[in-house]
């Protein structure tokens, strides 16, 4: 069988370039791209750059940039299935080993837009030298390196558009840019190009990506009748917010083409409903369903326990900290108990459940806070999440915790290390106070928060002592 490929280059001009290859910028943006470019005659192709120095790149370049996306879902009761080859990729370049064809790619006259996907987790400042003609090592420094390449090649700055889930995420990049710029001396007329001469869009996205159908990929492909190591699953449902300025929506015709896509002046009440809502729901639940025998999200929503678990969360403690009409409120959360129950997504909890610390603090973390304001005590499944995913971080089997094998636990290297070392060396009252001490963490002690510390630390002892499913029983 045939591995997939192109039969006529890509000769459109790039005018995306991407930081991130993973499944869901390309089952969201560059499925995007790929259908302004079938619709309206955007006429745009997308130049990858791989942020990190392991990736897909390889793979991506192998079939010339070409994957089949997949999108299945049910809506109203219905099957809905799309199959067809993405053809707005380009290639993915290395950012480290090819980052002098990085820095031509931000020379390209064409170039006018810059996406990126580097987790909740990327869009961080950390102190580093510039070193010209060598990558950076954060992703704001890396870009930050580029565009000086396109400001002293005299070009017009570009319209940036960072997909990360965190709040005001172009403004965040735009502030670190901004800090390397001053940092490695640029100068000031570097550091007015990036303040004036370019778009930082705050951005909201929404689909849910299972990414590559290991179990069926080899029927997949038969059917198909070619190879393709990049098949890429996702569901029908897609949302994309964009706060920006009006003349971003005529330049990215993503309306025009048919997109459930909005350009706003503020998107803060639309984050609001989909990181509380949606993200919190997979956040509080996957650690705890975990640990508890599952490995798809469909398999929880259908559990008897951890649906109740899963609903109780969204309809009784994420839904009064969101300022939204009820009816608004109802119809989402509905919609999402019906997303995550999709038998096609194939959403496995370990893919998930990535960087967990970073979205539980913003994902889950407000909720609770608002909850204990407005009601007055703390909210029995999100206060539980935490014990879980103290719990899950411990990385070990158990017959007690459902998983008897040890099983990975994505994560940044020192916050593996540090519960790593907390749970070898201290009983569950000190290891509890320790991690919820931790302001790098949570933006604040946690300790502080009242009955906080107690109700983790009984809920982390019943889990260990009676595994997650008895422990998170004795919530209802």
């Amino acid at each position: 069988m045939d591995l997939l490929k192109r039969q006529t280059p890509c000769n459109m001009p790039v005018k995306v370039v991407q930081f991130g290859e993973g499944n869901f910028l390309r089952a969201f943006i560059d499925w995007m791209i790929d259908e302004m470019n079938r619709k309206v005659g955007f006429n745009g192709s997308v130049q990858i750059i791989q942020p990190l120095d392991k990736g897909l790149s390889d793979m991506i370049n192998a079939q010339d940039g070409l994957y089949t996306l997949i999108l299945r879902g049910i809506a109203d009761g219905k099957l809905v299935e799309d199959t067809r080859v993405i053809e707005s990729v380009k290639g993915c370049l290395n950012a480290y080993t090819e980052w002098e064809k990085a820095m031509e790619t931000f020379r390209g006259a064409d170039l006018r837009f810059c996406f990126s996907n580097t987790t909740e987790a990327g869009i961080e400042y950390k102190a580093e030298p510039y070193t010209p003609g060598v990558t950076q090592t954060t992703f704001p420094a890396k870009v930050t390196a580029l565009l000086y390449e396109r400001f002293k090649a005299g070009l017009p700055g570009l319209i940036f558009l960072p997909c990360e889930l965190i709040d005001k995420n172009g403004i965040t990049l735009k502030k670190h840019m901004i800090q390397y710029a001053t940092e490695w001396a640029l100068g000031a007329d570097y550091i007015d190009y990036i303040e004036n001469a370019n778009t930082f869009c705050c951005t909201l996205v929404d689909r849910i990506v299972a990414g590559y159908p290991r179990a069926t990929a080899d029927a997949i492909c038969e059917k198909l009748g070619y190879k393709d190591n990049l098949l890429d699953c996702g569901e029908p449902f897609h949302f994309f917010v964009i706060e920006a300025p009006d003349d971003v929506e005529k330049e990215l015709p993503l309306r025009e083409a048919g997109l459930d896509v909005v350009f706003v002046k503020n998107q803060a009440p639309y984050r609001t409903r989909k990181v509380r809502f949606l993200n919190g729901a997979h956040t509080a639940t996957i650690p705890a369903a975990y640990l508890a025998g599952f490995d798809f999200v469909d398999e929880v929503v259908a559990d008897p326990f951890f649906g109740k678990y899963m609903r109780t969360l969204l309809f009784e403690e994420v839904y009064p900290t969101v300022d939204l009409p009820d009816d608004e409120k109802t119809a989402f959360a509905s919609a999402i108990v019906e997303r995550f129950a999709n038998p096609f997504a194939m959403h496995r909890l370990l893919s998930i459940a990535l960087n967990s610390v970073s979205k539980w603090e913003v994902r889950v973390l407000p909720s609770l806070l608002d909850y204990l304001k407005i009601k007055g005590q703390l909210p029995k499944v999100l206060s539980f999440s935490l014990a879980a995913l103290i719990a899950f971080y411990r990385n070990e089997g158990g017959t007690g915790l459902g998983r008897v094998n040890a099983y990975p636990v994505a994560d940044s290297d020192g916050i593996a290390a540090f519960f790593e070392e907390q749970w070898k060396n201290n009983e569950i009252p000190a290891l509890v106070r320790n991690v919820l001490a931790r302001t790098d963490f949570w933006d604040m002690d946690l300790n502080t928060v009242p009955g906080l510390t107690d109700n983790v630390t009984a809920n982390l002892k019943n889990i260990m002592a009676d595994g997650v499913r008895l422990a998170a029983g004795a919530l209802f």
